[in-house]
């Protein structure tokens, strides 16, 4: 896998390995990330992305080392090392070396990485309701896209691969509907675009937020509200919005058979016609 990495000033084109296990976030898993996305040279959001990284370290205890603004030339710097063509995963982290239950907040490291990651056809994808759910506010640091937040959505993925699903659609403490295990949920009924509210259980994310701005310049009317399994059974259209795939139909929800539709369609469209503001060479 072709990349590049930056880590304490100094740029490679390999990997380093930077813990061991005395490491906090080695063994109380206290690193957060974020994840943004290259294509032909374009990078849709990622000062967002990078802003949002030094909001989830705060999240987790610890002092960011950079500036939102020197994270984002830096990523820029990576994406520009690599052919313009390719599709990358930008992924610029912050892990904690010192702390035993809580992380000490001047401990925090950061590390980028930059690397091959071929964006998914936008042909549809199969789920199912998982029994694995997102945490309360309450129950787990949901204001941060933490690493620690992910082994539950992993035991979801995995159940829903072994089920003969590509992912699994996770309810809330309440019984309301969430989110993908990896990327937010959206409907659409008679022509209205529903997408759960943001009640702090899930990150709701830099490219839902990006899609429903698209949405409401098309003209789409974009409510966010509680959303039950029937919403989701009975909707006319489902799809996700997320960083990796961006906007992707739903084919197939447990037994019920979908085709892609034309809401998910157009918002693909325009969001690539909107990347294209975001040329980095």
């Amino acid at each position: 896998m072709a990349g590049v990495y930056f880590y304490d000033g100094n740029w490679y084109d390999e990997c380093p390995h930077v813990m061991g296990p005395m490491d906090h976030s080695f063994w109380m898993a206290s690193t957060v990330f974020d994840g943004a996305r290259s294509f032909r040279g374009m990078a849709p959001d990622l000062d967002k992305h990078c802003a949002r990284l030094a909001r989830s370290a705060r999240a987790l205890g610890y002092n960011p080392t950079l500036e939102t603004g020197e994270v984002f030339e830096l990523c820029k710097q990576a994406v520009r090392k690599l052919p313009k063509e390719s599709e990358l995963y930008i992924r610029p982290m912050y892990f904690a070396r010192g702390g035993f239950i809580d992380p000490e907040p001047d401990s925090a490291e950061f590390i980028l990485a930059v690397y091959d990651s071929p964006m998914p056809e936008a042909t549809g994808f199969s789920a199912h309701f998982a029994k694995e759910r997102r945490p309360a506010r309450d129950m787990a640091p949901t204001d941060a896209k933490a690493s620690c937040l992910y082994p539950n959505s992993g035991r979801a993925i995995a159940a829903a691969r072994k089920a003969g699903f590509d992912n699994a659609i996770l309810m809330d403490a309440n019984d309301n509907v969430a989110e993908f295990a990896t990327s937010n949920i959206w409907t659409v009924k008679d022509g209205v675009a529903f997408t759960p509210a943001a009640t702090g259980c899930f990150l709701a994310g830099i490219t839902r937020e990006r899609v429903k701005i698209l949405a409401e310049a098309a003209g789409i009317e974009v409510c966010e509200t509680a959303m039950t399994k029937e919403d989701i059974m009975s909707a006319d259209e489902i799809f996700n919005s997320g960083n990796f795939g961006k906007v992707m139909p739903l084919t197939r929800i447990e037994d019920r058979e979908l085709q892609p539709g034309p809401t998910a369609a157009k918002l693909r469209e325009m969001y690539m016609e909107f990347s294209r503001e975001s040329q980095l060479f």
